[in-house]
């Protein structure tokens, strides 16, 4: 049961992964123009900074599932070390399940703030006046895969 959407969140996430990736690159172009075009050719400007920000909040949390799959987030190996395989895969198995529950929350609250900046047309303080809808809209997209990975991974009790 949990196998097909596993394979399905693989593809997404490898394709959210690429998409990270690129918007990494992104960033580091859009920021050596800052520094090209502020401190040699002397254009004033000031939407670089929001710009690469935006790019890197997107890569971050659209990556985050991708890297969970893997089992690449900071962990701490010492109780895998001395725990029996069945208590520390019980240890995994509840980590994961805890993980999921606060994704899960984080999920909802990012989606509320989403609809408040949709709706209400926030934007950033700079004259740029970006949507803050984007940043909002990376965090909700990218934290429910994480959520998806975290309870496919408790649900297949995939180590």
């Amino acid at each position: 049961m949990v196998a097909p959407i596993q394979a399905l969140l693989d593809r997404l996430n490898t394709l959210m992964a690429f998409a990270s990736a690129l918007a990494i690159a992104a960033a580091g172009l859009v920021l050596t123009w800052e520094v090209i075009g502020r401190y040699f050719l002397a254009i004033p400007s000031d939407w670089q900074d929001e710009l690469s920000t935006f790019l890197l909040i997107g890569a971050t949390f659209a990556s985050a599932a991708w890297t969970q799959a893997r089992r690449g987030h900071v962990g701490i190996d010492a109780l895998h070390e001395i725990l029996p395989a069945r208590a520390d895969q019980v240890r995994r198995v509840l980590a994961d399940a805890l993980s999921a529950l606060f994704c899960g929350y984080f999920t909802y609250k990012s989606w509320q703030m989403l609809h408040e900046t949709w709706t209400e047309g926030h934007t950033t303080p700079s004259s740029w006046g970006a949507p803050l809808w984007v940043p909002y809209g990376c965090m909700t997209l990218g934290m429910g895969l994480l959520t998806l990975q975290l309870a496919v991974q408790t649900l297949g009790k995939r180590a």
